[in-house]
């Protein structure tokens, strides 16, 4: 303590030196000695911010450095820089940048002081964050700027950017209010309002990539505001995904030590820290070494993420299985969970639902008919789902399972195809162009599994209101070819309450044409009250265009009751509207 109390000379430079030379020889020769490290510490802390002399500062540092580098005293020495308030004063910030450890001993104290983080999130979560976990993040974030321990930064990467990672998570929307912090340690300073647990997370997460050469990843995290992605709390696991896919595209033996690291840890710790790794897991499964991976560790996994309470390790199993059936080896074991993935199509969550359509697309070709029936059937309820990309590709699914069915199987799934012509009709005149489009695309694939020939009207992108030619020639072959095998009448008139005008209109117009050319004593024997009915509810409808159309198609469905046979008439909508036909 002597040597110590001769640190404090400002008025002998030399004095102080000598000190300085002194205590280095002690702490190197007669290290068992010290039993009062913390104490030690304590003063070295103390007084450094009085030691102007850079040599004295760097013997004091090395004095330090001896200490952390004796397993004896390394987590004694690493508990006591903690308990200082953050961020770091520029001394102490120093200490943790200019550390002089031998080689050896370099992965030994990252190891300890990355256990410390580690320990934080074993823990059972707690009303308020550990303030260990906010101080061990910012030793880590100056360690990294020092640079001096690269070599163990370098192999310690994969649990360095993990453990960074579930911080971030852990620290997303708080603030040192909400952290736990030790009695008294800010007694001589305000916590900065602009210092939050994420803002040292990030720190030390960016400058972990930049100290270990990960500068290309770097750069695709800001171009494609990863960052803001990964703090955020509906885009964390969005920027996990980013950053696991820039590792795994630019450096694939780090993210291949990565995913193997991730194995263990799935099943470790709470919510965040699950979630946070399985959507590294998930996007690194890309890599040709996850078919090495037994399926116990990844399919196996996945089934039981589709059956979890959480919808986002839902979502996650899904993005799992559609990167392993990339591997045609994974497939037939993939194929196990089918009857779960099918499941999926019946979920409200939006990416649930394109997640396992994107999956069924790539396995539609290999199923079973009963698992492809069951399949289109639900499909099939998705026709007209208020979410247009669900829309969309589940009726592209819907045509690669039917193009899929093989002959044997063809008669048993004829109704369910009959079924989907009046839906895909009628969405083809939807205002989104790509379900429209769509519609059209498998409404052919429909029509060459019933060997029939579409009229070239069905492919033109008009509005039938504003092409009733075109739209009276596709009735007549529609009403033709369904007749005897579906109601196409009440199959249409049910669109006439779609939420969409486009369809709405199309589907009244259409049945004002059925009503033309069908059998008009079969119209009778059907009864046109029931039709009537609905179509009188829309003639208070705000749109202009369908109050004249459903007029009109009331007086026709009128005049078909009344009539023994269609008659040829002017055509009733070009009459009543004053416009010409194409």
């Amino acid at each position: 303590m002597t040597t110590f109390d001769t640190l404090k000379n400002l008025k002998h430079p030399c004095i102080q030196r000598s000190a300085g030379e002194l205590l280095l020889t002690l702490a190197k020769n007669t290290e068992s000695q010290f039993e009062k490290v913390p104490e030690i510490m304590g003063v070295i802390c103390a007084q450094l911010s009085i030691i102007s002399q850079p040599r004295v500062r760097q013997q004091i540092i090395n004095t330090v450095s001896l200490f952390i580098s004796r397993p004896k005293y390394t987590d004694i020495v690493l508990s006591f820089l903690l308990c200082h308030p953050v961020p770091y004063n520029r001394h102490l910030a120093e200490v943790w940048r200019m550390l002089a450890v031998e080689l050896p001993s370099t992965t030994w104290i990252l190891w300890r002081l990355l256990r410390k983080l580690q320990k934080c999130h074993n823990e059972p979560a707690q009303e308020k964050m550990a303030y260990v976990a906010v101080a061990a993040t910012d030793a880590l974030y100056e360690v990294f700027l020092g640079n001096r321990l690269r070599a163990a930064t370098f192999r310690l990467f994969p649990q360095l950017l993990m453990t960074l990672l579930i911080q971030i998570h852990h620290s997303i929307g708080l603030t040192m209010s909400d952290v736990d912090i030790p009695s008294g340690l800010y007694t001589e300073q305000e916590v900065p309002s602009e210092v939050t647990p994420l803002c040292f997370a990030m720190q030390a997460t960016k400058t972990l990539l930049l100290r270990t050469c990960c500068l290309q990843e770097f750069n695709i995290m800001e171009k494609n505001k990863g960052w803001a992605l990964l703090g955020g709390k509906d885009g964390h696991l969005q920027g996990v995904f980013l950053l696991a896919n820039a590792l795994l595209e630019r450096n694939r033996l780090l993210a291949q030590k990565v995913m193997y690291l991730l194995v263990p840890l799935l099943n470790r710790g709470n919510d965040k820290h699950k979630l946070t790794s399985a959507g590294f897991f998930v996007e690194l499964l890309r890599s040709p070494v996850a078919k090495r991976l037994p399926s116990i560790y990844s399919v196996a996994r996945f089934k039981d993420w589709l059956q979890d309470g959480n919808h986002l390790f839902r979502i996650l199993g899904l993005r799992g299985l559609y990167n392993l059936v990339g591997h045609q080896e994974m497939r037939e074991d993939i194929k196990s969970l089918l009857p779960y993935i099918v499941d999926s199509l019946r979920e409200t969550d939006e990416k649930i639902v394109l997640s396992a359509i994107q999956i069924l697309l790539q396995l539609v070709r290999t199923m079973d008919f009963t698992t492809l029936a069951a399949m289109t059937r639900t499909l099939f309820s998705l026709f007209g789902d208020v979410r247009s990309d669900v829309h969309h590709f589940s009726v592209t699914l819907f045509g690669a399972a039917i193009k899929s069915v093989k002959n044997p199987d063809k008669k048993s799934i004829e109704n369910q195809v009959l079924d989907s012509l009046v839906p895909l009709l009628l969405y083809s005149q939807d205002e989104n162009d790509a379900v429209a489009e769509e519609s059209r695309r498998v409404l052919t694939i429909c029509a060459q599994f019933l060997k029939w020939k579409l009229p070239q009207e069905v492919y033109s992108k008009d509005p039938w209101h504003i092409k009733p030619t075109e739209a009276g020639t596709i009735c007549r072959f529609f009403e033709k070819k369904c007749k005897g095998k579906i109601n196409i009448l009440e199959q249409t008139l049910t669109y006439s309450r779609n939420p969409k005008l486009p369809i709405r209109r199309s589907a009244v117009l259409f049945v004002g044409l059925l009503s033309k050319y069908m059998d008009h004593n079969e119209l009778r024997r059907m009864g046109t009250d029931w039709i009537e009915d609905d179509l009188r509810d829309l003639l208070c409808d705000p749109e202009p265009s369908l109050c004249i159309i459903t007029s009109q198609t009331l007086l026709l469905v009128q005049m078909a009751r009344a009539e023994p046979k269609p008659k040829q008439r002017v055509n009733w909508l070009q009459k009543l509207m004053g416009r010409s036909s194409a």
